[in-house]
């Protein structure tokens, strides 16, 4: 019954509440009318304030966020697993700190510089490297490190002969166990450079050592070459390819891009045939095609080689430049066509592009079914108008500044991207199949062995 009688106490209390009067009704539109017209003079304000303009306004429209100037307007990182600011701490390996980690930089016998690994498609492994040292989010101390950098150039040396593949794998287990806090995490904390075709298989034993650390790479899958993919896409980044120097520069380049209307072929292929289906079926095309696509047969090694600066000159002087894979899924000329603003044409199914979450590719490239390469895709480049053309040469101007392996006081650069990914891999808690932990949070081993007493070498998997 006491309830009853409270309800009804409730109900007649609503019930006797002053009826609402005209005079009430036009106080409340008042009310709402000027909070809608403060609302959008202050959005004004700031739109006015604002001296970057948005690259994409679907993008923009969905994510308030964090902006990052690009050459020609604003891009915002989404604030949905982000938040609003960088704010990571990366403890990065000295080379001197740990016994074969040297071995993975210098080769066995000390003598290859990093200066000499810092070009071609692997020089990604020394730039972040170099980068990263020089980090505001750097830390010195591995116990308030959020995550770990292993520095290694093994493209490089392997292709210097510093290391031959056997030895590559010993060393990687030889520096991996002496690791305390890669064995603290099983690895999930820490982060590999692997930035050639090959991705991580030159450590033939990634896959029971270092399957659960971050890999950055420009190469997505192997699994036409391999029974398994080096790369996951829950845990690994995409990284930009290493685009020549001279040709990422914010003011002068070497080679300047062409207008349209003297660009002399519809587009280009420049390549070896490596024997791959795609590159052989452009060859034959380019022969019964001369006036529109351009593949000449290129020299890399001897007398004849083509240099840089030709190969930019040649790649400039097509509307579309079309990137079919090779050895791998991944290719350079992708990252290339932007500096000479040709449109890229991928012609690789598998292929994995970087920051997926912040970039809609279709507005400044186009992917063609590697299936259907023949004249069809011709006729399709000759029909589109040189306006479509110019607005995704627009479109790509804006964001090809994320392919540049810039200092942090770049704004927009692949080494800010990269970071953005970095940060949406931190854990609060470390732990793996060898970490356990006790009642007042001391963190032990199988052994219960305390983590700040554990000894190199650790086991290992």
């Amino acid at each position: 019954m006491g309830s009853l009688n409270n309800r009804a106490r409730i109900f007649t209390a609503h019930q006797q509440a002053p009826p609402c009067t005209r005079i009430h009704q036009i106080g409340a539109l008042l009310l709402v009318a000027a909070t809608f017209f403060i609302t959008r003079l202050s959005d004004q304000s700031f739109s006015t304030c604002n001296p970057y303009s948005s690259f994409n306004h679907d993008l923009t429209s969905q994510s308030q966020s964090l902006i990052h100037v690009t050459d020609g307007g604003s891009l915002w990182w989404p604030q949905r697993g982000y938040g609003t600011h960088l704010s990571l701490k990366i403890y990065v390996y000295e080379e001197d700190e740990i016994d074969g980690l040297n071995q993975l930089l210098r080769g066995r016998d000390g003598k290859i510089s990093a200066d000499a690994c810092v070009k071609g498609q692997w020089g990604t492994q020394v730039k972040i490297h170099r980068l990263l040292l020089k980090s505001r989010f750097r830390t010195r101390k591995k116990e308030e490190a959020d995550l770990f950098f292993v520095p290694a150039y093994v493209k490089c040396v392997r292709m210097m002969g510093g290391l031959n593949d056997k030895e590559i794998n010993q060393t990687y287990v030889k520096v991996l166990s002496q690791m305390p806090y890669f064995r603290r995490s099983g690895g999930r904390d820490h982060v590999f450079v692997f930035p050639s075709g090959a991705g991580a298989h030159l450590f033939r034993s990634w896959a029971t050592y270092i399957n659960r650390s971050v890999i950055l790479t420009p190469e997505g899958d192997r699994t036409d070459k391999r029974d398994i993919s080096a790369f996951n896409t829950w845990k690994d980044i995409i990284i930009p390819g290493n685009v020549e120097d001279g040709m990422t520069k914010r003011q002068t380049t070497v080679v300047q891009p062409l207008p349209l209307s003297k660009r002399k072929y519809l587009a280009n292929y420049l390549g070896r045939a490596q024997g791959k289906i795609g590159r052989l079926k452009l060859i034959e095309l380019a022969k019964q095609y001369p006036d529109k696509l351009e593949s000449p047969e290129l020299k890399f090694s001897g007398p004849d080689k083509l240099g840089r600066i030709e190969y930019f000159q040649h790649l400039r002087n097509a509307k579309f430049c079309l990137a079919p894979r090779g050895e791998s899924s991944w290719t350079l000329r992708f990252y290339e066509s932007f500096f000479v603003e040709c449109v890229p044409v991928i012609l690789s199914d598998e292929a994995e592009f970087p920051f997926q979450n912040v970039i809609d590719y279709t507005q400044f490239s186009i992917k063609w079914p590697s299936t259907r390469i023949g004249s069809e895709l011709l006729y399709y480049l000759e029909s589109i108008p040189d306006k479509d053309i110019e607005r995704m040469i627009v479109s790509g101007r804006q964001i090809r500044c994320l392919w540049v392996y810039a200092p942090e006081s770049e704004l927009c650069s692949a080494t800010q991207g990269i970071m953005w990914e970095l940060q949406r891999k931190v854990r609060l808690f470390h732990q793996s199949a060898e970490t356990f932990w006790l009642h007042n949070r001391t963190i032990v081993n199988r052994n219960l062995v305390e983590f700040s007493s554990w000894k190199p070498p650790v086991p290992l998997p």
